[in-house]
């Protein structure tokens, strides 16, 4: 099948994009990679009225540097954030990660900002700007407001972004130190059936700070498993205290039963990977400099 009729336009800044999309009134929808968006409107499960091509947009294409902060534009690519050394450097969790997204094709047009809309509750880029604190810039007709991650979804595919609103930027706070990442796939680079990410700094002395541990596919969307972390604040990551913050990420979850796996089983794996990524974790080299991050 191909899409039913719609306008195209192809604005060239922020404020004329945000005009298409109030002039709409919700009828428009903004395409970037289109990775997800021209599959829908081919099955004509999407029928928007216009698409508005921020692909024009210079600015939103840029990434900055702001002290300990990290802002990539939305129309920063995959294949950027998997190859520029300044993602390596400063968000080495980010270049790692994305190269468990889809396949060369997919990462050379998918972007960060269209994973973000598009709210995957499998994805692991909304899995990885979780726990990395990261905020979202928006723009529309009232101006310009920023919505922490955990804000971001109503629930699985559904961000709470106002239907005449641009996301334009990704806000990254200092990158931490260590990070370790795993996930169960049916095959090569299929959807998650359950992603595990944990983060975390370690002091002088073995002890560890500030563990943040994020799960997808197990719930609506990506969720942190803010208890497992806070009874990992100042341990060496023991065995014991691994296998209880393990047991603490239950409680964080609400699996799907879908195609992939049942609730139950995903359930199973939780427990299971978040010890294995938390034993990584403890297993990464000290290293001197603080924006660098060690690879599970």
């Amino acid at each position: 099948m191909k899409a039913p009729y719609f306008q195209y336009h192809r604005p060239s800044s922020i404020g004329e994009a945000v005009t298409f999309l109030d002039e709409y009134g919700g009828g428009a929808r903004v395409i970037a990679g289109g990775q997800s968006l021209v599959p829908m409107m081919n099955m004509r499960l999407w029928r928007p009225l216009a698409l508005v091509d921020i692909n024009g947009i210079d600015e939103l294409a840029r990434i900055r540097e702001d002290g300990d902060r990290t802002i990539l534009g939305a129309l920063v690519r995959y294949s950027e954030i998997e190859r520029l050394p300044v993602i390596a450097e400063r968000l080495p969790v980010l270049a790692h990660i994305v190269r468990y997204i889809g396949d060369r094709q997919v990462r050379n047009r998918g972007t960060i900002g269209g994973s973000l809309v598009q709210g995957d509750p499998t994805g692991e880029m909304p899995l990885a700007c979780l726990v990395l604190g990261a905020t979202v810039r928006v723009v529309g007709p009232d101006g310009v407001r920023e919505i922490p991650l955990p804000e971001l979804y109503e629930s699985s595919y559904a961000a709470t972004l106002d239907v005449e609103e641009l996301l334009t930027e990704v806000v990254f706070p200092r990158a931490p130190q260590h990070f370790a990442f795993t996930e169960v796939t049916r095959r090569h680079n299929d959807f998650a059936v359950v992603s595990v990410l944990a983060t975390g700094d370690r002091d002088a002395d073995g002890r560890w700070r500030d563990v943040r541990i994020g799960l997808g596919g197990v719930n609506d969307t990506p969720v942190l498993a803010s208890g497992s972390g806070a009874a990992l604040e100042g341990s060496d990551l023991s065995d014991d205290a691994i296998r209880a913050a393990a047991e603490l990420a239950v409680e964080a979850i609400d699996p799907p039963t879908d195609i992939r796996a049942s609730a139950e089983y995903r359930r199973h794996l939780v427990p299971i990977h978040v010890r294995r990524v938390l034993t990584q974790l403890r297993e990464t080299p000290l290293r001197d400099a603080p924006l660098r991050g060690d690879t599970a």
